[in-house]
């Protein structure tokens, strides 16, 4: 039988599974098992999708159903990073490895004041939010007016969570303490801010829309800077993804406020260039200068600038992939070097050695990416089997026991049911739905109850 660990159970790993798993009825006996760092799987569909976008959150049901599939196995709190377990030493085990590890930091904007208290990434407050054991317990939101950098979904995301109030959130899966943070938040105004026009925004309408539906909020956007885009007066030639939410901003343009006390306002056409101080070593506001289409799809300087008060920024530029010890790593790209998902070391295949994922192709695509970019690497894999399984290597004992002996206490799918068990019954206990887990120790402890 042949062996494969795939590292990482987010959306490409599990997909990778999915299309190596044994079918019904027939196909190549493959034995699959998914290891992930944490001791809950699903990756960011667990632990990065907003806790009030239950219907992506359901695809964990999708994703649940490939993990429980005969010939799948999942391993989560596994850490493959080069000191306890390197690649090489997976190689004596399996017949091939994908990885599947994402693109783990946020990009930094590189300016001036950008390491201000009250300056952090978007990242670090989708963490605080979603639970992720990581995270910091606590995320200051004492600011008055927040400052988000970027116009993608996730920019829209902390943008739409900032400003709802803690009742509307209570249904959802979000910690305690996240949510008695939003309950104390200070914040009244949330300025998303994007250096290009709207016609160039990275989000899509559904999460425009939502953002303008906030029972609670005024979502405003000034007409003054969307006639700046090439695209306003005849928006044809944009995709049309592009030409539905420039017609949602013409809609929020042309309405008048509700008089909610908080406010979101997207803002288009300024590039920060500096984080000011307010004298403490905390930011006080972002200095932007304005910017201008320069003819060929891109925006250039104007040399005239402007200041946004905020005692809150989250930078929200895109995420990039880092070096995992033991594999080939492009700096340039924050990509494994790879050909149709198998691992290149200087320029040349090594042999069982795949990858899948944001740290194959970087981080681009949705959700639903990740399946034909697995598909193209499990293609390679299963047309390399019968090499592969020709190949040497002590694949006799089993690697749950291997893996112990290594030092790692691997939580199989009883244990991850214990941590569902566990959070159904704390959301009981407080009246709502399950509640996630925010801390390692609370999630081992319940993996452990299964024992």
């Amino acid at each position: 039988m042949m062996r494969v660990a795939i590292v990482g159970s987010g959306p490409s790993g599990v997909y990778a599974a999915q299309g190596l798993a044994p079918a019904e009825g027939g196909g190549p006996r493959i034995a699959v098992d998914v290891l992930d760092r944490l001791p809950a799987p699903y990756g960011l569909v667990r632990y990065g999708v907003a806790p009030d976008h239950e219907k992506i959150k359901s695809l964990q049901q999708n994703l649940r159903s490939v993990l429980e599939r005969p010939g799948v196995r999942f391993l989560g709190n596994v850490a493959v990073d080069g000191r306890r377990l390197r690649p090489a030493d997976l190689l004596g085990v399996y017949h091939a490895v994908v990885y599947c590890v994402g693109a783990a930091v946020d990009r930094r904007l590189g300016i001036p004041g950008e390491d201000l208290r009250g300056s952090r990434s978007a990242t670090d407050f989708v963490s605080w939010y979603s639970a992720h054991p990581d995270a910091a317990p606590d995320f200051p939101l004492e600011a008055r007016t927040a400052v988000v950098i970027g116009v993608g979904n996730v920019a829209v995301d902390v943008a739409r969570v900032l400003a709802r109030r803690a009742e509307e959130l209570r249904r959802t899966d979000m910690p305690g303490a996240a949510l008695d943070g939003i309950a104390g938040s200070g914040v009244r105004h949330v300025s998303v801010v994007g250096r290009r026009g709207p016609g160039q925004a990275k989000f899509t309408t559904k999460e425009l829309r939502e953002l303008g539906a906030l029972p609670h909020a005024d979502a405003r956007v000034r007409r003054s800077e969307l006639v700046l885009d090439p695209a306003y007066d005849d928006p044809s030639g944009l995709p049309p993804a592009a030409r539905r939410n420039l017609d949602v901003l013409r809609g929020w343009a042309a309405r008048g406020g509700s008089g909610h006390a908080r406010t979101v306002e997207l803002r288009f056409f300024l590039r920060p260039v500096e984080l000011l101080d307010d004298g403490t070593g905390a930011v006080r506001a972002v200095r932007f200068e304005r910017t201008a289409p320069d003819g060929s799809g891109g925006v250039a300087g104007t040399g005239r600038y402007e200041e946004i008060e905020a005692q809150l920024v989250l930078r929200s530029v895109g995420y990039r992939g880092v070096p995992l010890s033991g594999l080939p790593f492009d700096e340039v790209t924050g990509t494994v070097p790879n050909a149709a998902g198998r691992v290149l070391r200087d320029g040349v295949v090594s042999p069982g050695e795949y990858v899948a994922g944001w740290i194959k192709r970087g981080p681009t695509g949705v959700i639903g990416s990740n399946r034909p970019c697995a598909k193209e690497t499990v293609a390679s894999l299963t047309a390399d089997a019968p090499g592969l399984l020709r190949g040497s290597g002590p694949r006799e004992r089993d690697p749950v026991e291997w893996l112990r002996a290594a030092g790692c206490e691997p939580v199989e799918w009883r244990g991850w049911q214990g941590i569902e068990a566990a959070e159904a019954e704390l959301g009981r206990s407080l009246d709502r739905r399950p509640v996630k887990i925010a801390d390692w120790a609370g999630l081992l402890a319940a993996a452990r109850r299964t024992d």
